[in-house]
């Protein structure tokens, strides 16, 4: 049986079931969509993982599953949402990318991120991700704010798709009034930045949730030692508090799942059809 804890600096606090479904089990299921085609994704017609979420019209979607993993925007008229979803890649090549000590951080891009110090860095792979496809995100979050009246955006992912889906938020927070609330959830997450990128995300959402999946190796990489730090909001699910001194120990499955409900990640996971 899992459990689910909230990480904080030196201890974890349980995370009750009603908060699970209230809060992390409808951008886990988004997050699970974005594994299917782009072409069954347009008309939401993605089988099972499309099913339980019934009512979503999505206003763009597209990615290569190359140097453009799929995305697309959303609005999800039960939470009063526009959704931001970015999908993921093979945990493997994930890591053999981040544990390659030949990347660099580098700063933020100053037209999509206006209000961050210089001497905030991130990973050179992950802004150049997601800036291939942030003025489409920009552009098509603030006509489906428009035409919806929401005031309220969720952006999700799993894995590359986190990383990339928290500098999105970052980005539609500096650019978005403030009256419109930026809310993100997002799994597996590798580490995306330096000290100040981790300041900098929790400056912004306090709320800010990234869930980690048991013995998951991927949010342990790049490595501190490289100066990559996690903002606060690590939700770990574990199979016993105790067991928590295990994640010494990795299981690459662990990133793929299941988390929560029985969600897991990645091509053959999600249940597309």
């Amino acid at each position: 049986m899992f459990a689910l804890f909230f990480a904080l600096p030196a201890f974890f606090t349980f995370f009750s079931p009603s908060t699970i479904t209230t809060d992390l089990l409808r951008p886990a299921l988004f997050a699970r969509t974005a594994y299917c085609p782009t072409s069954t994704i347009v008309n939401w017609t993605c089988g099972a993982p499309c099913n339980a979420l019934p009512g979503i019209q999505v206003f763009t979607a597209g990615g290569n599953q190359g140097t453009i993993p799929f995305f697309y925007v959303a609005s999800d008229p039960q939470s009063q949402s526009i959704v931001v979803v970015h999908e993921g890649t093979d945990p493997a090549d994930l890591l053999s990318v981040l544990n390659d000590i030949e990347f660099s951080q580098v700063n933020l891009n100053s037209t999509l991120f206006p209000n961050a110090g210089n001497d905030t860095l991130v990973h050179d792979g992950f802004q150049d991700t997601q800036g291939r496809t942030a003025d489409t995100i920009l552009s098509t979050v603030q006509s489906a704010l428009a035409s919806t009246g929401y005031k309220n955006v969720l952006v999700t992912g799993h894995s590359l798709g986190a990383a990339v889906a928290s500098l999105d938020a970052v980005m539609l927070k500096m650019a978005l009034p403030n009256d419109v609330a930026i809310n993100s959830v997002v799994f597996g997450l590798p580490r995306v930045g330096n000290a100040q990128w981790a300041s900098l995300v929790d400056s912004l959402f306090p709320s800010f949730a990234h869930v980690t999946n048991q013995k998951d190796p991927v949010p342990t990489v790049p490595p501190q030692f490289l100066s990559f730090v996690h903002p606060a909001g690590e939700a770990h699910i574990t199979t016993h508090c105790s067991d928590s001194t295990e994640l010494l120990d990795s299981d690459i499955q662990n990133h793929l799942g299941p988390y929560f409900d029985g969600v897991s990640f990645g091509s053959s996971a999600s249940g597309c059809s």
